[in-house]
């Protein structure tokens, strides 16, 4: 693979990682497409100040995490919210990225799990969509706290995007490819960059811009969106495409390293035969990395102007707590059978910490 395609975007996401590194010690829209699911969680909330908001407190999520399989994640994180802030929490499910953008930008929700680039998007709508905390790396701080966006191949085709035994990006030209949703960051945004900026070197391709990509391109002469990662891992391993781009995280629960190294080119990944829908009947399949970039992790945001600065400050201690680091039902251990949002490494220290706005630049320079 042609080290030109991940230089930029790896470079800009380390160099502002570093900076942050240098400072952390210092520191109802759409009913078609949505469903409300409530936690019970009433019962442990504080009653003792009788003047505190006592209406429904709205958590909307991605597809990505809105699968029967993750209600008991979501469940946990809606214990966590409803204690701290004294309010029944519901959670709104969705099937498309643009709904829960507008649901948090429009205050019709108080907290939204969301890529960086879909919270860049409701920010823009709204500056009252604020970061509130963002999954650690390992290290317990934002230094490591990353993810990644790979381009994947079946198995089986892997070798014909190979150059001299190495994978060769110049060979996805001319295939079907598939993205996650034009509002994801490691389903379209960066790798979508990525590809232009690789290509865009090329005389045939030096007017391509990211937003072609969005549709049948001279590139890609059919693309595809999952609209989600696991769709877009589907349609691949369904061979609807032949290329198709998504995250490690947003699949890690249906999938299992087979060969090689963890989201390096090369490794090989297969279905595992308990998984939930929608890989059910694809247990077994296997599919191949052809491509590795990493992205800044994923925050949980606020609607400034639809929770008071009590609440705000109530939600981040809550979430950044030595016990919320330690919830085995939040930080699911490696290795666990249990499916979960966020995994603690074997001697890790993965937990929530806070961000600011200005960490998400690496992302927001790439809509520039």
């Amino acid at each position: 693979m042609k080290k030109k395609f991940v230089a930029i975007i790896f470079m800009s996401i380390l160099a502002v990682l570093a900076l942050v590194g240098c400072n952390s010690e210092a520191a109802d829209t759409g009913n078609a497409n949505t469903s409300d699911e409530t936690s019970s969680n009433q019962e442990n909330a504080s009653n003792e100040d009788t003047s505190k908001n006592d209406e429904p407190l709205t958590v909307v999520w991605y597809p990505n995490e809105s699968g029967n399989e993750l209600k008991a994640a979501r469940d946990a994180l809606g214990s966590l919210i409803s204690e701290a802030t004294g309010r029944e929490v519901e959670h709104k499910l969705t099937t498309d990225y643009a709904i829960a953008i507008e649901t948090i930008a429009n205050g019709n929700a108080q907290v939204a799990f969301m890529g960086a680039q879909g919270y860049i998007e409701a920010n823009e709508k709204s500056s009252d969509v604020q970061p509130l905390v963002v999954p650690s790396g390992a290290s317990g701080t934002l230094d490591d706290a990353v993810y990644y966006s790979w381009l994947a191949v079946p198995k089986d085709k892997a070798e014909e995007y190979k150059t001299n035994g190495e994978f060769d990006i110049n060979k996805i030209a001319g295939k079907r490819f598939s993205f996650v949703s034009a509002s994801s960051t490691s389903g379209f945004k960066v790798p979508s960059e990525a590809i232009v900026s690789h290509f865009g070197e090329q005389e045939e391709y030096k007017d391509l811009t990211a937003e072609d990509l969005a549709e049948s391109n001279d590139l890609f002469p059919e693309v595809l969106f999952g609209d989600s990662h696991q769709g877009s891992a589907v349609n691949m391993l369904m061979e609807r495409s032949d290329v198709s781009a998504f995250c490690d995280t947003c699949v890690s629960n249906y999938v299992e390293l087979v060969e090689g190294e963890a989201n390096t080119p090369g490794a090989v990944y297969k279905v595992k035969d308990d998984a939930a829908a929608p890989f059910n009947n694809l247990t077994g399949k296997e599919f191949t990395l052809i491509s590795v970039t990493p992205v800044l992790n994923a925050p949980f945001v606020v609607n400034q102007s639809v929770l008071s600065p009590e609440e705000i400050t109530a939600l981040e201690e809550a979430f950044t707590s030595d016990e919320t680091a330690n919830n085995e039902e939040i930080f699911v251990p490696e290795g666990s059978e249990t499916p979960g949002l966020f995994e603690k490494s074997e001697g890790g220290n993965e937990r929530f910490v806070t961000a600011e706005d200005a960490w998400f630049d690496p992302i927001r320079e790439l809509s520039k």
